[in-house]
């Protein structure tokens, strides 16, 4: 991994955005690494805009904001035109299916899986698309072990769905199977 890694998960409320970044930063610690989770919604909470930033380092990390997001995951149009602008020629563009990449996109390395179709379509739940979303992240960026993010994700998900999100997680690692960020062998899939 390289020194800090800065990521913002986007979509509508409601998708558990929040709390897959929660996980995330959480999975992260137990890697042993410095984190900083902040996030933010809209006033509407469940449907409208919902974002959430992970920043992941080796060292201090010394401003609490994402400046130069190397990941972005959308999973909404909406999302996604209102924060293509913070990723760079160097960044992950996360998108799912349903999402049409703007043309304003300048990341060279766009990812494109169906998250949402595979939440209710494989899993039968739209509830994981979130934790599909962070096995994705997690297949791609190699940000902590299996096992680290697995206990983090069943450390926040209600009891009785234990084995409903281990699942989900595993259905996310699958779509991104055949893409390594860290060995620049990520392209557009799907």
């Amino acid at each position: 991994m390289n020194n800090q890694l800065e990521l913002r998960l986007t979509g509508s409320g409601g998708q558990g955005l929040i709390l897959g970044g929660v996980i995330l930063a959480e999975a992260a610690i137990m890697e042993g690494k410095n984190v900083i989770q902040s996030q933010s919604y809209g006033p509407e909470a469940r449907g409208g805009s919902s974002k959430a930033e992970v920043i992941i380092s080796d060292e201090e990390i010394d401003f609490p904001k994402v400046l130069r997001t190397n990941l972005l995951l959308t999973l909404t149009q909406k999302s996604c035109n209102k924060y293509i602008g913070s990723l760079g020629k160097d960044g992950i563009l996360l998108i799912d299916s349903s999402v049409i990449v703007p043309s304003t996109n300048k990341a060279e390395r766009v990812i494109k899986v169906p998250i949402l179709e595979t939440a209710n379509k494989v899993i039968g739940k739209s509830m994981v698309a979130n934790i599909i979303a962070i096995g994705a992240i997690n297949g791609i960026l190699h940000i902590a072990s299996k096992e680290f993010l697995e206990t983090a994700v069943l450390n926040r998900v209600p009891k009785g769905t234990e084995e409903l999100n281990k699942r989900a997680l595993e259905a996310g690692y699958k779509l991104v199977e055949n893409c390594d960020a860290l060995k620049e062998k990520c392209q557009l899939v799907g």
